[in-house]
């Protein structure tokens, strides 16, 4: 095994026609508008074009679909072979219905003009026009372990032929419970195939689910584990449950803040936060596993468009919205766990623009606050620049290495200065935010 280490310099190459991919991947490349490569695709792309396995620890938001998706239509393409029914060539693992549909866009974008078929199975719809995809014969297949499995016990599909096996978000598939089914589906592999397993973080589990699957390996480690994505800009808001949701109306109001993503711990919740903010006149979604899979993509949709600026989820979707242009995400509530913060929070930043992160923390939360921060090696900035601040909850970090924000009310929203200096003049808020070229 061999490892990329992540602060290995990554100079050259610079574009993606040095990465030795081929005119019809590039023009696709080109109609999307993707003209740098991520530090990620630049170290994948190669070496899985040589074939050789990958481990590819990295935050959301890297670039980490195309970073095989390219490689692998380029070897298929190369090695074409007519598509046979119920025996596709690739498959890619994928722990939920939302990322399966984005993986899947992906590779209608990237192979456009390679002429090979795809198709992409999930739950929560039915399941005869999946069985006619896989019976009219696909090179590569899209699915979530519940269905795959499912259709596999039905004989719908034999994944004798596989070549290339991807296992994404790994670590979100252990959380979800999907080690079973991951199991009888890699058993049902051929020996010989290429295998990738990307993952955010890298607990021990991962691992020694990495270590069964994987052979002679390349380690790309883009960030180091367990850290947030550094342009992010965190806070932390102290403020009692009461006030919670006239903060948020608040913020949500403020300048600058032009898609938000809400996370809440339960569906009830973000129902109830939704509702509230669609009342204040704010277009708003909700999407969490109670609602129906065609309701789940009506809403992301409505987001993407902007009809919605505002989308409230609970942890299940976080792995699964992939939407540009998010500026804000705000923690209603905590996450349960430590790791979920960091997938939370990375919907936003993505493709080399900047975000903001608030967090909203009450008094029964000061603990989780204290374990995030331990986890991320960081202290989160406590901003009181809003008028709910509550002194008796951040008084409860026992001296805690926070750092505090002062100014006055309205400073996430840009009505007010900042003590440390971010906004100035008045101008507060979230900063520049000027776009950038687009990252695969």
């Amino acid at each position: 095994m061999t490892s990329i280490p992540a602060t290995a310099p990554v100079t050259t190459p610079a574009t993606f026609a040095d990465l030795g991919l081929i005119e019809p991947l590039l023009r696709a490349l080109t109609a999307e508008g993707y003209t740098t490569p991520t530090p990620i695709q630049l170290q994948a792309i190669p070496t899985l074009l040589g074939g050789t396995d990958v481990l590819g620890i990295a935050q959301t938001g890297t670039g980490k679909t195309a970073a095989f998706a390219l490689p692998m239509l380029q070897r298929l393409m190369e090695n074409k072979k007519p598509a046979k029914p119920q025996r596709p060539r690739a498959l890619i693992l994928s722990p939920t219905r939302e990322l399966a549909l984005q993986i899947r866009d992906g590779f209608a974008a990237y192979g456009r003009h390679s002429g090979l078929k795809h198709a992409c199975i999930h739950g929560g719809v039915g399941q005869n026009p999946q069985v006619k995809a896989l019976a009219a014969g696909c090179d590569i297949l899209v699915a979530t372990p519940g269905r795959l499995l499912d259709l596999m016990n039905q004989r719908h599909v034999n994944l004798d032929a596989v070549e290339i096996f991807v296992l994404d978000e790994a670590d979100r598939m252990l959380d979800m419970g999907f080690i079973h089914d991951m199991r009888a589906i890699i058993a049902r592999l051929p020996k010989e195939r290429q295998n990738l397993l990307f993952s955010a973080t890298m607990p021990d589990a991962v691992m020694a689910l990495a270590k069964g699957i994987l052979r002679d390996h390349k380690r790309i480690e883009i960030t180091p584990q367990a850290t947030t994505v550094e342009r992010i800009e965190q806070r932390v808001m102290f403020v009692t449950r009461e006030n919670k949701k006239t903060l948020l109306n608040e913020i949500l109001r403020g300048t600058g803040v032009s898609r938000a993503l809400v996370f809440t711990r339960t569906k009830h919740v973000a129902n109830r936060i939704a509702e509230q903010i669609s009342k204040s006149g704010i277009g708003a979604e909700a999407i969490h596993g109670n609602k129906s899979q065609n309701a789940r993509q009506r809403s992301l949709a409505d987001f993407k468009s902007g009809k919605a600026r505002v989308l409230v989820a609970t942890d299940i979707a976080a792995r699964g919205i992939d939407v540009d242009g998010i500026t804000h995400v705000i923690n209603y509530e905590l996450p349960m766990d430590a790791e979920s913060y960091v997938h939370r929070i990375g919907r936003t930043a993505r493709a080399g623009t900047t975000g903001v992160a608030i967090s909203f923390c009450d008094d029964e939360e000061v603990g989780q606050l204290r374990v995030i921060e331990r986890m991320i090696r960081q202290s989160i900035t406590v901003d009181i620049s809003h008028g709910y601040h509550a002194p008796q909850i951040a008084s409860r970090t026992n001296g805690a290495p926070l750092q505090a924000r002062g100014g006055n009310r309205g400073g996430q929203g840009g009505r007010g200065g900042r003590s440390n200096g971010g906004g100035g003049n008045g101008g507060g808020g979230r900063g520049n935010f000027n776009k950038r070229p687009r990252a695969a």
